[in-house]
């Protein structure tokens, strides 16, 4: 495997779509107590500045005030009261929007992974934003942290290029739908929602 860097706050664009787009391609690496697991971000989805859909809309509580932090750190949020959804700030402090990490593709320990998902088929480790918090076992005890920082969660790059990056409307939102802020790897099997959005 290619030699893994972090990704600094340098490297990561102000601009929250930007950085939605930039990620494309990057690697989330989860350290656990059995050993690494890690995956490439195949899709991700910006939440921008004046978004009604976006958790920051109505200004900053308890549940979401990571969301406030400088970029580049670690909002995750319960959706439904079931699946763990995993975002990165972005922007300023205090501005409150950010990027969630629709799915990846599995890199290592992914045999950890399959444990932890309790399904065998690669291709359903980490396609979906619950499922891959569930694959790498991220939870709200790692909201806030800074994923600059190599830690238990974090960014790095490898320096593969993501190849055709589309992009699309969101997926299971209600407000603000038509906004084209989801971005993906085209052809990539990983790559979570209907095939009517991947193409």
């Amino acid at each position: 495997m290619a030699i893994r860097r972090p990704l600094t706050r340098a490297d990561l664009p102000v601009d929250t779509a930007a950085l939605a787009r930039y990620l494309i391609g990057k690697v989330v690496v989860r350290a656990l107590p059995e050993g690494v697991v890690s995956g490439r971000i195949v899709e991700t989805e910006a939440y921008v500045v004046g978004d009604a859909a976006g958790h920051g809309y109505r200004g900053m509580t308890p549940r979401n005030r990571s969301l406030f932090l400088e970029r580049g750190h670690a909002y995750v949020y319960v959706a439904y009261g079931i699946s763990n959804m995993l975002n990165v700030s972005s922007e300023g402090p205090g501005v409150g929007t950010g990027v969630l990490i629709r799915a990846l593709e599995p890199l290592e320990g992914l045999a950890i992974m399959q444990l932890n998902r309790g399904v065998d088929r690669p291709r359903d480790l980490a396609r979906g934003p619950g499922r891959l918090c569930t694959a790498m076992r991220i939870d709200r005890s790692l909201d806030g942290l800074d994923l600059c920082d190599e830690g238990p969660l974090w960014l790095g790059q490898d320096g593969a290029e993501p190849g055709d990056v589309g992009e699309s409307i969101r997926i299971g939102i209600s407000r603000d739908t038509d906004r084209l802020l989801r971005f993906y790897i085209r052809g990539n099997g990983f790559v979570s929602g209907p095939r009517s959005l991947n193409g």
